[in-house]
């Protein structure tokens, strides 16, 4: 695929799920990957599984609520490659919940880790982009950016944040600098783990997670954005799997 090959891509949340499928994807397409997350063991294994296959790719343990290890998260790139041509806002939590559950401390995590994580990566990466003239932001949220429903509401809230950052920065920035969002519907990954309450998280299994995508359709999409001319901007592009009609 064109204008893949040799770009320097830092993944956010990537060391599962969608962030990791984007960073074995995109290595096999010839870009040199840069991989963040919590879990040092499970970056180090992808790292090194992609660099056994011909890849480029490192890792640095990254925690996005922190705006100073994402900044230097995003540097990493620049010191080991040279350079940073895309930054993916992966990293995110689902921990679904009724309003009147008042799982106010779940409530912040999201805030915390779904916004303010991507305005940090945002924070991090534009300098960089600025400064070249190039550049560009993948976005990931979900279709609960553009849907709400019982136990969603707070999640999806900070979808809806995500989305309106990304285009309101897609027309803040220079027409060399590009903004993508990426809205997966239900994919294989291990959200469903942060959803606190367990007959909530039987039901989101249940009703939601069915006929899931799996993370390489995320990632084709994804390679799709990146690849085209640079005079091209996707903005948005909204993936689900072809039974999913509720969402």
């Amino acid at each position: 695929m064109e204008n893949i090959k040799g770009k320097v891509v830092a993944i956010t949340g990537a060391s599962s799920g969608i962030g990791e499928g984007i960073a074995r994807h995109l290595a096999e397409l010839g870009a040199k990957v840069v991989l963040g997350a919590r879990r040092e063991d499970k970056l180090k294994q992808i790292a090194n599984e992609i660099t056994a296959a011909g890849g480029e790719a490192i890792y640095s343990i990254l925690d996005v609520t922190s705006p100073e290890e994402v900044k230097a998260f995003a540097q990493l790139g620049v010191e080991k490659f040279g350079q940073l041509d895309v930054f993916v806002n992966n990293a995110g939590l689902m921990p679904l919940s009724m309003i009147n559950g008042y799982k106010i401390s779940e409530w912040h995590q999201m805030i915390d880790v779904n916004v303010k994580g991507v305005l940090h990566g945002i924070a991090a990466a534009l300098p960089i982009f600025e400064a070249n003239d190039s550049g560009q932001f993948i976005n990931i949220t979900s279709v609960g950016d553009r849907w709400v429903g019982p136990t969603s509401t707070v999640y999806s809230a900070t979808k809806f944040a995500v989305r309106a950052i990304s285009d309101g920065l897609r027309q803040e920035v220079s027409r060399n600098i590009r903004v993508t969002l990426v809205a997966p519907g239900p994919t294989e990954s291990e959200l469903p783990n942060t959803i606190s309450d367990p007959e909530l998280k039987d039901m989101a299994i249940n009703l939601f997670r069915k006929d899931l995508l799996p993370a390489s359709a995320i990632a084709k999409a994804v390679a799709f954005a990146i690849s085209q001319p640079s005079d091209v901007d996707v903005n948005e592009l909204v993936v689900r799997p072809t039974g999913q009609k509720n969402l």
